[in-house]
C-alpha cells in the first residue's frame, strides 16, 4: 500500500522492477470471492452489518477510474464488510476493518499493513496490473513477505 509522497526516484524503482519482470508474470489475480473464502478460513471474522461500510467500498470502486474499469459493463459493486479478528501485542483482540467487492476483487484494510500485503500477494495480478510499474513492484514486495 502507498503511504509515501511519489518521487522521481520511487517511479523509476518501479519502472525497472517493471521493465525486468513484467515478462516472467502471469496474469493470476482471484475474485473477490476466492479473497473472502481466503480470509474466512484464516481468520476470525466479524460481518459488519452496517450499509454505510459497505457503501463506502462501493463510492471507492465507483469514483476511481483504476478500480471501476474492473467492473464488468452493467454491473455494480458487491461489497462485503468485515472485522479481522486479530490478536495485539496486549493479548487482546484487535479489529482491523476489511472491505471487498464480491465482484472486482477491490479490497480495502484499515489498520493492518501486513493484512494488506498479504492479501495483495494472494490477490494476484490481471492484464492491466501487469502492464502497471506499481502494481508489478508493489506485487513482487508482498509476495516476498507472504510467498503464495
Amino acid at each position: 500500500m502507498l503511504f509515501a509522497n511519489i518521487t522521481k526516484t520511487s517511479l523509476n524503482e518501479w519502472k525497472n522492477i517493471w521493465i525486468e519482470n513484467k515478462d516472467k508474470l502471469t496474469p493470476n489475480r482471484k475474485s473477490g470471492k476466492e479473497i473472502q473464502a481466503y480470509l474466512k478460513e484464516k481468520y476470525i471474522l466479524e460481518e459488519i452489518k452496517d450499509k454505510k461500510a459497505k457503501e463506502v467500498v462501493s463510492w471507492n470502486i465507483l469514483n476511481n477510474e483504476c478500480f471501476s474499469v474492473k467492473l464488468p459493463k452493467g454491473t455494480k459493486p458487491d461489497a462485503v464488510t468485515y472485522y479481522v479478528l486479530l490478536d495485539s501485542d496486549k493479548g487482546q483482540k484487535q479489529k482491523i476493518f476489511i472491505g471487498i467487492d464480491l465482484i472486482t476483487g477491490y479490497y480495502i484494510v484499515e489498520g493492518n499493513q501486513s493484512l494488506w500485503d498479504e492479501l495483495y500477494a494472494f490477490r494476484g495480478l490481471d492484464e492491466d496490473d501487469i502492464q502497471n510499474p506499481y502494481c508489478v513492484a508493489e506485487y513482487l514486495a508482498c509476495i516476498k513477505k507472504f510467498p503464495q
